[in-house]
């Protein structure tokens, strides 16, 4: 249908120069895969909690199974079937929640998840499991719909097709919107790169000067010249007995016509602190994450976290749930060939059960509604007669 519509468009000359463009001039971003996972998940404190909070929340949701006919859904809800078979169970080495856990954390520091079904003798769905983003590349299409996905592991390559009509395949390809790219998401870490810099390079310089003693060096002045191997020899031994935060308070002895000019800060230079918070904000705020929730703000109160805790879900957890829930729906749906749909169950999320437990006693006192419009009001099947 999609190439039914847009045939015309994806054909002209106008798309075909822009498609010989793409594959000349890289517009991916200048941020390598390896730069987001080094500089922001495994060097600041403040991404890898983000993307450990959004997607530990997301992996600990429940999923269930929906059945359609035609193009009317039935509220019958199934709880045992293949599907969810191989959800809770993607493959001999993760389990669900460490599956969706490792999905969602790709998707958030590249800005793209990739996830491939292999298939037994007789081409059944027998395994899911996630491709490192860094090892797949997107084979571009003439019609808007990639040729297919090639994962690369060492010297070894794998080519996964894709249906240039109906966009289907074996790789199922989620991506974060990406405003240059065609191919590729963009990771929020890109976004929030110079903040996540700023707040390493604060914490770089609060090590040194801890390791410093807490103050810069000073300046050894002498009244006459030295000549280089002297000065040399100076450093070496000031650098060797003093320096360090092992050395901090040793007495320096000075002999001959030296000099010690103390070169301190203020107090005031010294805090780094409001720095360092600013730029943990920012980053936070890339990831749609309170700032409560990680530490930041010390006059937190019970309450406070918690009403944080249910703006963290309703403005950044199920918004991404929606994405990831229907991609995957989608592709579960091709792979198995069936028409049920995935869902996922929002009441088994603790943080939500206040605000459940309020509907619900809205609704049960709701006197102009039916019993089994109170029912459907809270997601229930009606009762007959």
């Amino acid at each position: 249908m999609f190439n039914k519509i847009f045939k015309n468009y994806f054909s002209n000359n106008e798309y075909q120069s822009d498609l010989i463009s793409y594959k000349t001039v890289n517009t991916k971003s200048s941020f390598s895969y390896s730069d987001l996972s080094n500089t922001g998940y495994k060097k600041n404190v403040i991404v890898f909690r983000c993307i450990t909070l959004i997607s530990r929340a997301i992996s600990s949701v429940d999923w269930i199974l929906k059945s359609i006919k035609g193009n009317k859904e039935v509220d019958d809800i199934i709880y045992k079937h293949e599907i969810l078979d191989i959800i809770n169970k993607p493959n001999a080495l993760h389990s669900k929640n460490t599956f969706i856990e490792e999905a969602v954390s790709y998707l958030l520091l590249s800005g793209n998840c990739y996830m491939a079904v292999i298939r037994d003798s007789e081409s059944n769905p027998k395994e899911i499991y996630t491709l490192r983003p860094d090892r797949v590349k997107v084979i571009p299409g003439k019609d808007a719909i990639p040729n297919g996905y090639e994962y690369s592991v060492g010297n070894s390559k794998k080519f996964f097709p894709v249906d240039s009509e109906t966009g289907n395949s074996d790789v199922l390809h989620i991506k974060l919107f990406n405003p240059i790219d065609d191919w590729y998401g963009m990771s929020p870490i890109e976004v929030s790169m110079s903040s996540i810099q700023q707040h390493n390079a604060i914490a770089l310089q609060n090590t040194s000067f801890l390791q410093n003693g807490g103050r810069p060096s000073g300046a050894l002045m002498y009244k006459h010249s030295i000549d280089s191997n002297k000065r040399n020899e100076l450093k070496h031994a000031l650098k060797t007995l003093y320096e360090g935060g092992r050395n901090a308070g040793k007495i320096l002895l000075l002999e001959g016509d030296f000099q010690w000019k103390e070169m301190g800060l203020s107090p005031k230079d010294l805090d780094f602190t409001a720095g360092k918070e600013l730029a943990a904000k920012e980053i936070a705020l890339a990831f749609g994450v309170p700032p409560i929730l990680i530490g930041i703000m010390n006059s937190a109160t019970f309450s406070n976290y918690k009403e944080a805790r249910y703006n963290f879900w309703e403005e950044t957890v199920i918004p991404l749930l929606n994405i990831f829930t229907d991609s995957l729906s989608s592709w579960i749906k091709q792979i198995f060939n069936t028409d049920l749909k995935l869902e996922y169950d929002l009441d088994s999320v603790q943080a939500l059960s206040d605000r459940r437990e309020t509907e619900w006693k809205k609704v049960n006192e709701a006197s102009f509604l039916t019993d089994n419009e109170k029912r459907a009001a809270v997601g229930y099947t009606s009762i007959p007669n």
